[in-house]
C-alpha cells in the first residue's frame, strides 16, 4: 500500500506528483501552523472540502484529520505506529511493504523531528518525490498565494494546472447594476477555514461559472459612494443574460462556485456614472476575449 502524506493545499502540480500512484492520501483539516504558531499560519488557498475532492478526482482516497494538541505531541515512533494502524485500517496486510510518498520538506513528530530519512532507518519505503518547477522554481502554495495577492493569475494556474476558484454565498444587491443595463451576481467569499483565504487585487477580472462567461468585480464598488460595499464582494456580470434572476434561479445552491480566468483592470473610483457604463462594456469586451 502506497500513502501520500502532506498538507496539500492547492493540489498543485508539485502535489499531483506526489499524490500520482498513491493508493491513500492523508493530510489535516487545518493547517498545522493554525494551532502550533496561529500568527504565521498562512492564508489557505482552498478549503479542507476542496483539497479533498481535488485528490479524489485524482482517483486517491484521502483522510483528513484535525491537527491537535495530541497529534502535535507525537514523537516520531508513535506517528509511525499511527501511520501504521491508519493503513491497516484501510485494508493494508501488516506482512506487505508499507509506501509512503512525501516532498522533500515533508516532516513529522513533534518538532517535526521526524523525515523520510528517518522512516527509512524504520523500514519504512519512502518515495521523496522532487519539486515540480514553473519558472526554473519550484512550485509551492507560498508561490501561489503570492501570484493570486499579486493579480497574476495565469502564473498561479500554471502551477496550479487548472482555474483557481472562488465559493460564497449570493447576496442580495442594491439594484445598482440593473439600472446600469449590467445586473449582477453579488458573491459574498467563503473563508476555507478560520484564517482567510489569499485577497486578490480589487479589481474587474474576467470569471466562469458552469462554462458560462462573466466579468466581474472585487471590491467595494467605490463610484457608488455611500451605496458602496462595506466589505469586499464579487459582483458578476454574467455575458449575454439580461435577466440576473434567471442566473440565480440556475445556481440555487451552496455554494455558489466561480473560477477567476484572468485580471483586467485595478478597481478605481470613477467621475461619473456614465464613465462607469462606458468603462464596464469595455470589460465586458475584454472578458470574453
Amino acid at each position: 500500500m502506497t500513502i501520500a502524506v502532506g498538507f496539500f493545499d492547492g493540489v498543485h502540480l508539485g502535489h499531483q506528483a506526489i499524490l500520482k500512484g498513491a493508493d491513500l492520501a492523508l493530510t489535516f483539516e487545518n493547517h498545522p501552523l493554525s494551532f502550533l504558531a496561529p500568527e504565521r499560519a498562512p492564508r489557505l488557498i482552498m478549503s479542507c472540502e476542496d483539497r479533498a475532492k481535488a485528490i479524489r478526482s485524482l482517483g486517491v482516497k484521502v483522510t483528513a484529520l484535525a491537527f491537535d494538541a495530541d497529534l502535535a505531541g507525537y514523537s516520531p515512533e508513535r506517528f509511525l505506529a499511527f501511520l501504521q494502524d491508519f493503513a491497516a485500517d484501510q485494508g493494508w496486510n501488516r506482512m506487505d511493504p508499507l509506501t509512503v510518498r512525501c516532498g522533500a520538506n515533508w516532516r513529522f513528530g513533534q518538532g517535526g523531528v521526524g523525515d523520510a530519512a528517518w522512516l527509512r532507518a524504520h523500514g519504512v519505503d519512502v518515495t521523496v518525490v522532487p519539486y515540480a518547477e514553473f519558472k526554473d522554481e519550484p512550485i509551492s502554495s507560498t508561490r501561489i498565494r503570492r501570484a493570486l495577492e499579486a493579480g497574476e493569475i495565469a502564473d498561479a494556474h500554471a502551477m496550479m494546472g487548472r482555474p483557481y476558484a472562488i465559493r460564497g454565498e449570493i447576496i442580495p444587491g442594491k439594484g445598482l447594476g440593473r439600472t446600469l443595463g449590467y445586473p449582477t451576481l453579488n458573491v459574498r467569499p467563503d473563508s476555507p477555514s478560520s484564517q482567510t483565504p489569499p485577497q486578490l487585487p480589487h479589481g474587474v477580472y474576467a470569471v466562469e461559472a458552469d462554462g458560462v462567461r462573466a466579468v466581474a468585480n472585487y471590491g467595494l464598488a467605490p463610484t457608488m459612494g455611500a451605496q458602496s460595499w462595506k466589505e469586499p464582494i464579487w459582483e458578476l456580470h454574467v455575458l449575454g443574460c439580461t435577466n440576473v434572476r434567471v442566473v440565480e434561479r440556475a445556481h440555487e445552491r451552496t455554494p455558489f462556485v466561480f473560477e477567476v480566468l484572468r485580471f483586467l483592470r485595478p478597481e478605481r473610483t470613477f467621475a461619473s456614472i456614465e464613465e462607469l457604463k462606458i468603462q464596464i462594456a469595455k470589460d465586458c469586451e475584454e472578458a470574453v476575449r
